[in-house]
């Protein structure tokens, strides 16, 4: 099978679907928002904790999806003050419009999934992310056609565990709307070493 025949979302999917959680350092970039930085935290079946790095150094915010509900720590997880908010309040919404609730790769790839339906895949080839080696993806819906806003992500699939380590998601004007950068992934974190999701 050549690098072109290989279908690195559904490979993605594959993984994701396999693994119990991960921990990742996020840092994104847009046009219009200052960039974020976040320690993020995921644990099947969607429970998420982000403590910022910047901006809102030390604010911490968890979701519980058997509550249904985020608590928010503005200066570091068990401070006070703690508010517990919906997933779809306006004040804990990225620039984006992105809630914490469809933060997680698996949302991500289904969003991809989803644009790939109604539009082309192309394997660009494989280029380094930092120190990795990655298969470059090309994903561009059809005229008319969006998902979460999104007409066009450029992926880098990392080769050694098929997940996305880098995103850049476009408008239908190929305006740029953000770049995602996954640095220190941990794949399948053991309880001990996982930190708490409040």
């Amino acid at each position: 099978m050549t690098l072109t025949d290989r279908d690195f979302v559904a490979v993605a999917q594959a993984r994701f679907d396999a693994l119990a959680n991960y921990e990742v350092t996020l840092k994104s970039t847009s046009a219009r928002a200052e960039t974020v930085e976040v320690l993020y935290g995921y644990r099947k079946p969607g429970f998420v904790r982000m403590d910022f790095i910047r901006p809102h150094g030390g604010a911490t915010l968890t979701f519980n999806p058997e509550s249904g509900k985020v608590k928010l720590w503005p200066f570091g997880i068990d401070t006070f003050p703690q508010l517990t908010l919906a997933p779809d309040n306006h004040m804990i919404q990225s620039p984006q419009g992105h809630r914490v609730d469809e933060s997680d790769l698996g949302a991500l790839l289904a969003n991809v999934r989803a644009l790939q339906e109604h539009g082309d895949t192309q394997v660009v080839g494989t280029e380094a992310i930092g120190t990795h080696e990655a298969a470059h993806v090309i994903v561009t819906c059809r005229p008319g056609h969006f998902v979460s806003g999104v007409f066009r992500y450029e992926l880098w699939f990392d080769s050694s565990h098929g997940l996305p380590i880098k995103v850049v998601s476009e408008g239908e004007s190929c305006e740029p709307i953000e770049t995602v950068l996954m640095e220190n992934l941990r794949i399948d974190v053991p309880d001990s070493q996982l930190r708490p999701f409040g």
